[in-house]
């Protein structure tokens, strides 16, 4: 056989041991010899020879009270060091693109900067009128759809001064008066997994929705926005819209390791 033919077909053993890996990751807890079988689709007898090897490359760990085995020490290493080397925004970048691909709407990406929320990068649908959203604009947290996200799934230390300021100076949509109106407003918006505003907007004439995308801690991270002319976007819950939106920020917070429940077609 021809070095390029071998190439080409690979090594089957690898193949096989990456399967009962990857049964046991999808098991998402230590598991008997007898269910990585299953899941792999494999006879128990050579699922254990494989798992033997797994062991002694440090793959895969072994309780020798329960027997039960589970992801080894190695396996974690190789996890952290790619998640260290994620490059979270670009993956942002990517998300927000499609998005904008599958919608046709101005959408955009937002981290959380020294001063609160800023835009990092937007995408411009294919369409007569759109609204432009300037990179390195820092958002306000109860009246932009970004902000509200963070605001709601960041730790309240975090954002509790700011949201003080933003109702002192009055700068806070007509209808939150106070540091209640503003928690209940945000416990709304956890409830639903997104947030939405028209009407009440920073910008006049403008509306928008965002989702949260968490990391591999399940802590926010980042927040995908859409963005447009106020009346022109579908604000219903169930709209085609809000669906595609939860479905990219549920599919990027995989991406990036996240483990939490999230109903991405909602």
């Amino acid at each position: 056989m021809s070095e390029e033919l071998e190439g080409k077909h690979g090594v089957q053993s690898l193949e096989v041991g990456m399967g009962i890996l990857k049964a046991m990751v999808g098991g998402q807890r230590s598991m008997m010899l007898k269910d990585i079988a299953a899941a792999a689709e494999m006879p128990p007898s050579k699922a254990h020879r494989y798992l033997v090897s797994l062991i002694r490359v440090g793959l895969v760990e072994q309780d020798p009270l329960t027997s039960r085995y589970n992801i080894g020490p190695f396996a974690l290493k190789i996890g952290l060091v790619a998640i260290d080397r994620l490059d979270r925004v670009r993956l942002g970048m990517a998300a927000i693109a499609e998005l904008r691909d599958t919608i046709n709407e101005t959408t955009a990406l937002a981290v959380w900067g020294d001063h609160g929320p800023v835009i990092v990068r937007w995408e411009r649908p294919n369409r007569p009128i759109i609204v432009n959203v300037v990179t390195g604009t820092h958002l306000k947290l109860l009246s932009s759809a970004a902000g509200r996200v963070f605001a709601a799934w960041l730790p309240r230390d975090q954002v509790e001064e700011q949201i003080l300021k933003e109702l002192a100076s009055g700068s806070a949509p007509a209808d939150i008066h106070t540091l209640d109106d503003a928690y209940a407003m945000l416990a709304e918006v956890e409830r639903e997994g997104i947030a939405a505003i028209s009407g009440n907007y920073a910008v006049k004439g403008v509306e928008a929705l965002a989702a949260p995308v968490f990391n591999f801690k399940n802590e926010l991270t980042m927040a995908l926005v859409i963005v447009g002319v106020e009346g022109s976007t579908d604000m219903r819950a169930e709209s085609p819209t809000i669906i595609e939106l939860k479905k990219s920020a549920h599919n990027l917070s995989l991406r990036l390791g996240s483990t939490r429940e999230v109903d991405s077609a909602a």
